[in-house]
């Protein structure tokens, strides 16, 4: 069985190596893939390919390495250090493609089997005077390396060398790089949000009082894997009651009651790009008044928050919106009380709003990419960029600041953002938001169940 994070598309990954290698200039560009992880014993954690590494390559197998430099004007060339066929491995551990599948379905102008790296990199060293090499990332790999290095050095101690050529951390520039995503990638997304909004759907078809948390994130992820999500891009989150108030939640083991909001965050991974979708919903299926109240005020920052997310904007400027609306409505709830323009300069919402309210999303669903210049000025927002908006109320089950009503009441609606020139897009919005839109899923769901086959 072929790896289902193979993306065998060879001219796709040559032009996004060449993109990178023009924007570093001439040097040797080596990057790992992930490694392994062991969750305990001898039971590896489920592997999935390092992000930089399968973005510039396809390639989905562990212990593996890219070697890539210029050759000339648009033209580079890509060696891929790979694991050998082994039949016996491949007995416990699935097919791979090995050396000649590196060349034959990615692409690779050469393959050599990953045990020979170390012994061949000197070679690939000679006429480089810059390594692009991430320097503490992979501390057993920086150690070889200087190994290298001091080899090399030994050998032309003659001529007193540099004992090692520049290294220039390639990370930063593959960042801003996968910041702003490309047609591909664009669809991978699109893809992931509609698998997560089949799984938000039908855990509110499901979730009733009664029932342990667990079983609502059954129906959840039973669904991301029927829509073909291979797995999700986190830990799901399935908070009831004042579990909502606990932002990285994570046991899923309460049983649900009569009058609890019930907070999922979880998204679908696709075509190694995640979605991350947080929605709050009525286990009973009809908000309490109180609830309403919450509800209405974090949606209308939401829906403010994603109307800031325009080109040319500081990224920030998305959170700066939704803090101030906010703020509105807490002093709505009775919660705050004094001057408007005060209470957002003291940040006096922080006890209840804590949190960000926008990252990057893509292959990672933290991903990666600068949120400030060297100046340490927010970046702006470009066309093809897609961020989180997720703001939310949490007021804790003993908070005595604020009215009774509210204490337990935790909140946060989340959506995915795609920057364009046109304005924000939201790649999520199949997932039901508003109240009455959330109201009537719960109802319909209800409706089904009493009128189904007895």
């Amino acid at each position: 069985m072929v790896s289902r994070d193979a993306d065998p598309d060879v001219v796709l990954h040559r032009t996004r190596r060449q993109r990178l290698l023009d924007r570093l200039g001439d040097g040797l560009l080596l990057l790992p893939t992930a490694s392994e992880q062991l969750r305990n014993g001898d039971v590896h954690h489920e592997y999935r390919p390092g992000s930089d590494f399968h973005f510039l390559t396809g390639f989905p197998e562990p212990d593996a390495m890219l070697a890539a430099w210029r050759t000339g004007n648009g033209k580079h060339r890509c060696v891929l250090f790979v694991r050998p066929r082994d039949p016996t491995r491949e007995i416990w551990d699935g097919r791979r493609f090995g050396v000649a599948g590196a060349r034959r379905v990615f692409g690779a102008d050469e393959a050599r089997p990953i045990g020979t790296l170390w012994e061949q990199l000197p070679e690939l060293l000679r006429d480089q005077d810059r390594l692009f090499w991430r320097l503490g990332a992979h501390p057993r790999m920086d150690q070889r390396l200087l190994e290298v290095f001091a080899k090399i050095a030994q050998q032309q101690r003659r001529a007193q060398p540099p004992a090692h050529p520049v290294l220039e951390d390639p990370v930063p520039v593959i960042a801003a790089m996968r910041r702003r995503k490309d047609d591909r990638e664009l669809a991978a997304l699109r893809r992931a949000a509609a698998i997560t909004a089949d799984g938000h759907v039908a855990a509110m078809a499901v979730a009733r009082p009664g029932m342990a948390e667990y079983e609502v994130q059954a129906a959840l992820e039973s669904a991301f894997r029927r829509s073909g999500s291979p797995r999700n891009g986190y830990g799901s989150i399935v908070a009831s009651g004042a579990n909502a108030c606990i932002l990285h939640y994570h046991d899923n083991d309460r049983v649900m009651r009569a009058g609890d909001l019930l907070l999922i965050d979880a998204g679908a991974e696709y075509g190694g790009h995640t979605a991350d979708v947080t929605r709050t919903f009525p286990v009973s299926g009809t908000f309490s008044e109180a609830q309403r109240a919450v509800y209405r005020i974090v949606l209308k920052a939401q829906l403010a928050g994603i109307a800031a997310a325009r080109v040319g904007a500081p990224w920030d400027r998305v959170h700066k919106v939704c803090q101030r609306s906010l703020t509105r409505g807490l002093i709505e709830l009775g919660v705050l009380r004094g001057s408007f323009a005060r209470l957002v300069k003291k940040e006096k919402f922080k006890p209840w709003y804590m949190h960000g309210t926008s990252h990057w999303l893509g292959r990672d669903v933290h991903d990666v990419g600068a949120y400030q210049d060297r100046a340490g000025k927010p970046e702006r927002l470009a066309a093809g960029m897609v961020l989180t908006v997720e703001p939310g109320l949490y007021f804790g089950p003993r908070d005595r600041k604020v009215p009774a009503e509210l204490r337990g009441i935790g909140v946060r609606i989340e959506d995915d953002v795609l920057v364009t020139a046109r304005g924000p897009v939201v790649l999520t919005a199949a997932v039901p938001k508003t109240i009455a839109a959330v109201e009537a899923a719960c109802r319909l769901v209800r409706t089904s169940r009493a009128s189904g086959p007895t």
